[in-house]
């Protein structure tokens, strides 16, 4: 390892990706690895002086205003759902989840944690029974379903981008005995409708959007007049950048992350045209670390049942690079979030009025 990484950083990376693809990189190494390219990220991102860090921040916003609301909307869909919902239970927790969860003292378990988090939005977005909801890429229902369960007089709409989800929310529905859900499957950055809605929710969404202008332009039109909008995305606190498959060492992007964000802590500030803020969080990202650390214990857990699972979708030859990817992504997602303690990438939540 430690003459590897005497050698020039590309020939590192390369000679690294090589070995990783062919399963011979311990964890301790692709831990490693993954702090030197985040330390490098950290290294050339910040500026030598606060009004160049602003400039470049605000250089960033203006040219998302040059931008379609979404690019490459199909890449990321196939790079995360084209393995079945099955394997997702086998690694996520019970209210299948797929984001940042909240670790409070009280939770003893994945589920526990998931359920704080979401009682976390409700608290926050001051949700009430009788609401109606939007849940705006709602993936397996996490959110729309605890909605449904817990705020009876409510209907929840949930709009996600994969007939697969649809179907898996609506079965939860009827072994729940749920009759507030409506499920749509859209392109969010092409979908129009007329409803307008007490609540929305985007729930790390807007990492996938490219134009936030248009986007809450977009959805402030399905605001009622007192509508607010809340939103969690992860971000980094202090700069954005996009996720971009030009350098040979992006390896999230290629596989994991193609069209990508990464919004700075307070970017949606800039696009203030149709909706106000309200009120602003940040959650350590030590809350995102511990997730993913949960949802790789419990991918090498259940592993005999992912191997098939591994096969048949990305074929026999290909299963074991595609197992090892998947991992490495969880440890990717946990040493970025745990990176400083938690204190450089982390999770913003928003609320928003209508203007």
């Amino acid at each position: 390892m430690e003459e590897m990484l005497q050698l020039p950083y590309n020939t590192t990376v390369k000679l690294m990706l090589g070995s990783l693809e062919r399963n011979l990189l311990p964890d301790a190494v692709i831990r490693r690895l993954t702090r030197l390219l985040l330390a490098t990220r950290l290294r050339s991102s910040y500026k030598s002086s606060s009004e160049l860090q602003l400039s470049d921040l605000l250089q960033f916003v203006h040219s998302l205003q040059e931008m379609p609301i979404a690019v490459n909307t199909d890449i990321p869909k196939s790079q995360h759902y084209e393995l079945p919902t099955s394997f997702f239970k086998l690694v996520l927790g019970n209210n299948l989840k797929y984001s940042s969860c909240y670790f409070s003292s009280a939770s003893k378990t994945l589920e526990d944690a998931e359920e704080e988090m979401l009682k976390l939005y409700c608290e926050r977005s001051n949700l009430k029974d009788g609401h109606t909801v939007l849940d705006v890429g709602c993936g397996w229902g996490s959110l729309t379903l605890y909605i449904a369960k817990n705020y009876s007089n409510s209907r929840v709409t949930g709009i996600c981008n994969s007939t697969t989800q649809k179907a898996f929310i609506e079965e939860k529905c009827q072994e729940l005995q749920l009759e507030n859900v409506d499920i749509i499957v859209a392109d969010i950055s092409t979908f129009e409708m007329e409803a307008s809605y007490d609540r929305i929710f985007s729930i790390e969404m807007f990492e996938h959007m490219k134009n936030y202008k248009d986007l809450l332009k977009k959805i402030s039109k399905w605001m009622k007049e007192d509508g607010l909008l809340f939103v969690h995305y992860f971000c980094h606190k202090t700069f954005a950048y996009h996720f971009e498959d030009k350098n040979e060492d992006d390896w999230i992007t290629r596989y994991f992350f193609t069209g990508g964000t990464m919004p700075a802590a307070n970017l949606l500030l800039y696009f203030q045209d149709d909706v106000t803020v309200v009120n602003h969080w940040l959650v350590n990202g030590k809350h995102y670390a511990q997730t993913s650390e949960e949802w790789l214990k419990r991918m090498d857990k259940n592993m005999k049942s992912i191997k098939p699972i591994m096969e048949s979708t990305y074929g026999k030859d290909s299963a074991t690079k595609w197992t090892v990817y998947w991992r490495t992504f969880f440890i990717a997602v946990a040493e970025l979030f745990g990176y400083n303690n938690g204190e450089e990438w982390m999770v913003a939540h928003f609320l928003f009025k209508k203007k």
